[in-house]
Formats: structure tokens, C-alpha cells, sequence
């Protein structure tokens, strides 16, 4: 019988062989990449562990179905799911810009604190990419998903509230904002800082990384950003100091071996580091908007949103496409699954269930070299063939 996944009193997390796992289908292109994730995670559960694990799919809703079938683009009863069952997984989600709803997306990660969104970047060889080198850049982006600009505290041009503020600004600290300016805060906090530099230090030691590289526009923004930086080397030395070193107190000669090198770069020399030198590079701990940014470009780098995956974390935890919903190809099985499929080996390795990850991870590999790979793929492959999402699926399974 299905069970749920709980928190036990040490607060471990314990996973039943039997999981209820809550989805959302998503918008747009959303139900195909959906139904072509689970073909996948089924199919190498069962060829992986003979039928002694399952995971039981529990849809849940939001988005354009969510308000065709309740009235609202986010039901409470979807944020209480996500809580009850722990770890969830979810397609992409539509917002219009410039007005109307905020983004679901944001929204979610705020309602259920999901502090850390985790974007694991690396290269499938044959996959189309821009560098010469796309086999160099491997690296694990921590960005912190509650605060800085994404906090959503912000005011259009020309409102009362927006004139309230600024007036506010320039009467009590001699500022000189344009009063029908459109104004945001950007709130950035010890707490959130070091709660995120904490989980991506753990990872690094699980996963024996060599470094973590705090990004920043400290010698900009001084008290927010400067502040994030100071704050997530505070953590480091604080509860990680046999573990970690500076990388401006390593000397010539010095023996590294068992250290974690912490570095820091300011944002804007780090998008040419990554592309100049991106193997100097491991694990990233971001602020949200520069994290935002960067966690695409290094996705571009390696061929692009379609095959990268993605999750926010925290007490609770979900894993999600990282592209958009694509409107036009919505419905047309066309579209490459490989983003939510990938963000799904990141649940299982979640889960514990790292043989299965392992093995679809290999079987994206074959497929691609095989060539039978979906347009987006195809059109830039000489020689490939062009197969529907749900075929790509299926070979996978195939190739596990």
C-alpha cells in the first residue's frame, strides 16, 4: 500500500518503498513533458528494483487547470499537499509579464519556504552547444529563492503607494528618487544567507566538490549583496572551519587535500569565468536575481534550458522543469522532456534511490549518442532522427 514520505523525531527523512509523489502537470507543453517524465521514473523503478519500489503519482493543481477546474491559479489545497507529502515535483508554470497574477512559481517557493533552488549544470556529449568546450562546465548552483528583488515587495509607478515610499526615501534620508518612479525592495538577511551557504557546504562534503564560490555585487550594493557575501563566509568559518579554507589564505606548497576552497567573485566577472574558465569552478552560492540569471547562462552553455534540471528546497521539497511553457507546441508531443525528466533523477537521488538515477542518467546518454533525439536536439544533430517527446521517453527505457 502507498504511504507517505515523513520526518522522523531525529528529523531524518524516511522513505517509504511505496511513495505518494504529488505532481503538477503544468501549463502549455506541461502535460507531455509530464506524462513523458513518468514513462521514464516507472520505467527504471521497475527494471531497477524488480517491483519493490513504486511511486504512487498524486496529481495535484495550479496554473490554467487549476483555474479552469477551481476558480483560482494556486488552491490552498495544493500548498497543503506539498507540505503533507514532503517532496513533489511539478511542470512549468505560466505568468503573464508585466501585470495580473504574480508568478506561481515565486509564490510556491515563498508559501513553503523552499529556500534553496538547486540547478545542477553539466554536459551530455552530443548535445548542440555554442563553446568549444561544453564537457568543462560542471557546476552545482545554490540560489537562494526567498529574498533580494524576487521578494516581490514592490509598488508601480505613479501609486500612492509608490509615492507614499519614495517620499518616505527622500524626506528622511536625502535621497533623490523620481517621484513616479516604480520602486521594489530588495531585503537580503543573515539568516537566509547563511541557511543556504549551510546546505551547499553539506552538499559539497556529500558529493566531495572541491570548492564553493560565493557570487556577489558586493563592491556595488554593499549592505545586501556585500552583506550576503560577508554572511555566507561567516557560516563557513563558523561551523565549517576544519572542513574549509579561503582561497586568499592558500599558500604555495600548501596541502589542500580534505579542504573545501571557498571563494567569492563579483557577478558580473563571473559570467566571463564561467565561460573563459569554467572548470575553476564547482559549487555556486548565488543571491536570487544573480542566481537567476547565471544558473540560465550556464544551462546555455552546455546546449540549453531543455535538458536542466532543477529543485527548491527546504523543509519540504520540489523539483521542477526549468524552461517555460511554450504555448505553441502545447499538446503537439514534440517538445524534449529532458529538463523535467533530469529534475526527477534529482528526486530520486532526493529519495535514496540513486541506482535509478544513475541508470536513466546513462540512458539519456545512450539516447542522445544514438541520435533519436526530439527537434529541438534534432535540427541541430547531422544525421539525428527526429522522435515525439513520449518516443524519447520511451527510448530511454529502452537504452536503461
Amino acid at each position: 500500500m502507498p504511504e507517505k514520505i515523513y520526518y522522523n523525531d531525529k528529523n531524518e527523512l524516511v522513505v517509504p518503498d511505496n511513495p505518494y509523489i504529488p505532481f503538477i502537470e503544468g501549463d502549455g507543453i506541461g502535460p507531455d513533458i509530464t506524462a513523458a517524465m513518468k514513462i521514464v521514473i516507472d520505467g527504471a523503478i521497475a527494471k531497477t528494483y524488480n517491483g519493490t519500489k513504486k511511486i504512487e503519482w498524486l496529481e495535484i493543481f495550479a496554473g490554467e487547470k487549476a483555474k479552469t477546474k477551481f476558480d483560482t491559479f494556486l488552491p490552498e489545497e495544493t500548498i497543503q499537499a506539498a507540505k503533507d507529502y514532503i517532496v513533489s515535483i511539478k511542470g512549468p508554470l505560466s505568468t503573464p509579464v508585466g501585470g495580473g497574477m504574480r508568478s506561481l512559481n515565486v509564490t510556491l517557493r515563498q508559501r513553503l519556504d523552499l529556500f534553496a533552488c538547486v540547478r545542477p549544470v553539466r554536459y551530455f556529449e552530443g548535445v548542440p552547444a555554442p563553446v568549444k568546450h561544453p564537457e568543462k562546465l560542471n557546476v552545482l548552483i545554490y540560489r537562494e529563492n526567498t529574498e533580494d528583488l524576487y521578494a516581490g515587495i514592490e509598488w508601480e509607478a505613479g501609486t500612492f503607494e509608490a509615492k507614499k515610499v519614495i517620499a518616505f526615501i527622500n524626506d528622511n534620508f536625502n535621497k533623490s528618487i523620481l517621484i513616479e518612479s516604480g520602486i521594489g525592495i530588495k531585503p537580503m538577511s543573515e539568516f537566509a544567507t547563511r541557511r543556504l551557504m549551510r546546505m551547499a557546504l553539506k552538499a559539497t562534503i556529500r558529493l566531495g566538490r572541491k570548492s564553493v564560490t560565493i557570487v556577489h555585487k558586493g563592491n556595488i550594493m554593499k549592505y545586501t549583496e556585500g552583506a550576503f557575501a560577508k554572511w555566507a563566509y561567516l557560516e563557513a568559518e563558523e561551523n565549517f572551519k576544519n572542513e574549509t579554507i579561503k582561497e586568499k589564505d592558500i599558500t604555495s606548497g600548501m596541502d589542500l587535500k580534505g579542504k573545501i576552497i571557498i571563494k567569492d567573485r563579483i557577478a558580473d566577472a563571473m559570467f566571463q569565468q564561467i565561460l573563459l574558465r569554467p572548470d575553476e569552478y564547482d559549487i555556486l552560492v548565488t543571491p536570487n536575481l544573480n542566481g537567476d540569471y547565471l544558473s540560465d547562462a550556464a544551462a546555455a552553455q552546455v546546449g540549453g534550458l531543455g535538458m536542466a534540471p532543477g529543485a527548491n528546497i527546504g523543509k519540504y521539497a520540489m523539483f521542477e522543469a526549468t524552461h517555460g511553457t511554450a504555448p505553441k507546441y502545447a499538446g503537439l508531443d514534440k517538445i524534449n522532456p529532458g529538463s523535467l525528466i533530469l529534475s526527477a533523477v534529482m528526486m530520486l537521488e532526493f529519495l535514496g534511490w540513486t541506482e535509478a538515477a544513475v541508470k536513466i542518467t546513462a540512458a539519456i546518454q545512450k539516447t542522445i549518442a544514438q541520435k533519436t533525439v526530439t527537434y529541438d536536439l534534432a535540427r541541430q544533430m547531422e544525421g539525428a532522427t527526429e522522435i515525439k517527446c513520449s518516443e524519447f521517453a520511451k527510448k530511454i527505457v529502452e537504452n536503461l
